[in-house]
Parts: C-alpha cells; structure tokens; sequence
C-alpha cells in the first residue's frame, strides 16, 4: 500500500506533467526556429553529460601548455573551415545555419563549455553528441588520438580571449559557396 502511495505522489504527476507538456507540444509544433525550453535544455545538456564516459573525463590534453602562436593559429584555422560554420569564428554560435540548428548550438566562450574538461571537449569532437547538430568528427578505425582535436580543445580554451585581428583572419579560412567564389574571381578580374 505505501508502495502505492509513493507511485501516486511522485510518478502520477510526474506523467500527468508528460502529458500537459506533449499537449503543448502539439498545439505550437516542434520548430527548430524556438528557442529550447528550460526543460529541453535541461534534457539535452543532462543526456551530454550522460553520453560522456567517465574515462574521457579525466583524459589529459596532450598538447596543453603547448598553445603556441602556431599551434593556435593552426587550430584557429581548423576551426574557421571546419567548426564555424555552426559555432561563428567567435565560438558565439551566431551564424545562420547555427541559428537554425535545434537546439542552438552553444556559445563556447561561456561557463557552460569553458567548465567542460579537456577530455570532455575532445570527446564531443570526436564522437558528436545525439539529437543535436554536434556530428561525430572523429575516424572510428583511427585507434590513435587525433592531435587536431586535442588542438581544437586548446583552441576553445582560447575562444574568450580572441582579438578581432584573429577573427579577420579566420574569415579567410571559412568555407566558401560557388557564388561566393565566383564573386571572388569576377572581384579579382576587375582589378
């Protein structure tokens, strides 16, 4: 009887809240243009969290204390043809395609990726995270770490302190559409 009395309390509402919520759901449509619910957020940032194996937590960058001006001009230019297409050169996540990403993907210079372990970075780079728009960047019959993600992770760790001479360049490393290219070259004729 106390058994039934404990599921009344606590997992009744718990799915009578489900259900209310699903309504919602329903009612307003699922786009990816809103921003998540606290809920969603919660959910997502808890199911990273989850996703993440203890070991990977704990895992050392190899390359820290080694964030040389090449080392990070070569990560910074990685991550402006690789990563800024959803994550901007500034790591905010302000671009279109991030914008129209759900969930939005986050803004890497702030507590809630800056906090992140080292290996937990590497991690997310290398395996992606599910049901967002985080791919899965790493080769899985690579057995060996991949030195350009352990970059990548030196390079988030460097997001904050970005200059806006470093983000100019990194506009040149950004990957480029036909039309945009086209203008280039017509740009370049004309001179």
């Amino acid at each position: 009887m106390r058994a039934c009395k404990l599921f009344l309390l606590i997992f009744l509402p718990l799915a009578i809240a489900a259900v209310f919520y699903g309504i919602h759901l329903e009612r307003r449509g699922f786009s990816a243009r809103e921003q998540p619910s606290a809920i969603e957020a919660l959910v997502a940032r808890t199911m990273r969290d989850v996703a993440i194996p203890r070991s990977a937590q704990t895992e050392e960058n190899p390359w820290k204390g080694l964030d040389t001006p090449d080392n990070l001009k070569e990560a910074r230019e990685h991550f402006a043809d690789h990563c800024a297409q959803c994550h901007a050169n500034d790591g905010s996540g302000k671009t279109e395609m991030g914008q129209n990403l759900y969930p939005k993907p986050p803004d890497m210079r702030q507590p809630e990726t800056q906090n992140l372990t080292d290996g937990e970075l590497y991690y997310i780079i290398e395996n992606g995270v599910r049901l967002t728009g985080m791919p899965a960047w790493g080769d899985p019959h690579y057995i060996m770490q991949d030195d350009d993600s352990w970059k990548l992770v030196l390079f988030i760790r460097h997001l904050p302190h970005l200059t806006p001479e470093d983000i100019k360049d990194m506009e040149s490393y950004n990957p480029k559409g036909k039309m945009e290219m086209e203008d280039e070259m017509e740009h370049m004729g004309h001179k």
